[in-house]
């Protein structure tokens, strides 16, 4: 009786193990020519002068490809080795450095930013306007915290709208490159708060404001903080605020869309942030990657925080920060939901369901990712032990590069895991 009783347990825990394994999503096969079209379509069909893109499963390189040119007046065509600005892409590096303060007992998630940065003590919000349209201030309902920092929701502004508090941050250029970190945290402490800390999501120069916290946490100038402490253990030797001129032949020109062609951006405002002079080491932009070079950054998250032997993160660490940390109620989210069904953890946003409609990027709940002004994109996407790297140089933004490629590496019409 025992017996047969341990037959029908087995049995019956064989029959779920491969309902469930039946359920499950196939693992996602890299297509070299599905993404090579897409890459070339990308460049025909004038949208971007150069594109480049790598992947990576299960710990192997599965795609490597090209298409157009880094710099089309040259005939330069994209390579392997083509220096990118990377823009927003600069900020998961910088959370990642602040995480690893934060796991030696630095400072907690929830720390008011004032207690570190007393430049941010005299917050206030605008509250409506007086009898003569002047806008009226007060302090906020609650402290902004270093998690409202990581999240985006702390308040800050990017000076891109048209309040008084956008006004004010325009007025005091807080990211000009004439500034170091100290500059910029005085006047952007001077600039009043769009929104109440923790209730919405606002796109910002919070990611500024984690590296001025690096650099008093640490004791170290923000950039060679970064260059010891994730670039060097990570072999990553292309990538860096500060480029030498002897790298200018690799860099990648700029093109901006407009009136149906691309226009060359002047050189000299290509390469401001890297090749000139200048004061402020931006934590939300400003580095110089290529695309062997950001992959090792991914490949190091996929790993749960290390790559070939050297640990940068704990594996917890990563998987906090690749959590969504948007409460339900913080419905007001900018333009975060054109990214998909998403959330945004501390540094990531961070897929919280599956693609609802064709038009979405398609992707697996669970993965994390960022892209970047002038076009790039990367994803880590657990899932499938899959990690992605895009490239191109295109002002505006253009997420239309990113559904196809996400597409070209997905297949059409790939849903993934449920998740909740």
């Amino acid at each position: 009786m025992v017996r047969r009783m341990g037959a029908l347990l087995a049995a019956l825990w064989l029959g779920l193990a491969g309902a469930a394994h039946a359920q499950a999503p196939a693992p996602v096969r890299i297509e070299k020519a599905r993404i090579d079209a897409a890459l070339t379509q990308m460049v025909e069909s004038g949208r971007t002068a150069g594109v480049s893109a790598l992947v990576w499963q299960d710990g192997q390189e599965r795609y490597f490809g090209t298409a157009g040119f880094a710099d089309r007046e040259a005939q330069r065509p994209m390579r392997r080795d083509t220096l990118v600005q990377i823009w927003s892409m600069t900020k998961p590096v910088t959370g990642v450095a602040l995480m690893q303060l934060w796991e030696q007992g630095r400072f907690r998630l929830d720390d008011p930013v004032a207690d570190h940065l007393p430049e941010f003590a005299a917050a206030r919000v605008q509250a409506g306007q007086d009898a003569d349209g002047k806008p009226i201030y007060r302090a906020p309902k609650r402290t902004m915290t270093v998690r409202d920092l990581m999240r985006h929701t702390a308040g800050l502004s990017y000076g891109s709208g048209r309040t008084p508090a956008d006004d004010e941050y325009r007025r005091l250029e807080p990211l000009a490159l004439t500034h170091d970190l100290s500059e910029m945290g005085r006047r952007l402490g001077q600039v009043p708060l769009l929104f109440d800390p923790g209730t919405q999501w606002g796109y910002s120069a919070a990611v500024d404001v984690q590296a001025l916290l690096v650099e008093k946490l640490s004791g170290m100038p923000f950039e060679a903080y970064v260059e010891s402490r994730i670039f060097a253990p990570l072999r990553m030797t292309d990538t860096g605020w500060t480029q030498p001129q002897e790298a200018l032949p690799r860099f990648a020109a700029t093109y901006t869309a407009g009136a149906g062609v691309l226009a060359r951006q002047p050189d000299a405002q290509t390469r401001a942030r890297n090749f000139a002079p200048r004061q402020l080491t931006m934590g939300g932009a400003g580095l110089v990657s290529s695309l062997d070079d950001y992959m090792r950054f991914a490949r190091m998250l996929v790993n749960g925080g290390e790559l070939d032997g050297a640990r940068i993160l704990k594996p917890s660490t990563v998987r906090l920060m690749a959590t969504d940390h948007l409460d339900p109620s913080v419905t007001e989210r900018m333009w975060l939901p054109s990214k998909g069904k998403v959330g945004f953890g501390l540094g990531f946003a961070v897929r919280t369901a599956q693609p609802a409609d064709p038009k979405e990027n398609r992707g697996a709940v669970g993965e994390f990712f960022w892209d970047g002004a002038a076009s790039t994109l990367f994803w880590v996407d657990p899932a499938n032990r899959l990690t992605a790297v895009f490239f191109t140089q295109r002002l505006p933004f253009d997420g239309t590069l990113h559904t196809d490629f996400r597409e070209a590496v997905y297949g059409k019409g790939y849903l993934g895991p449920k998740g909740d």
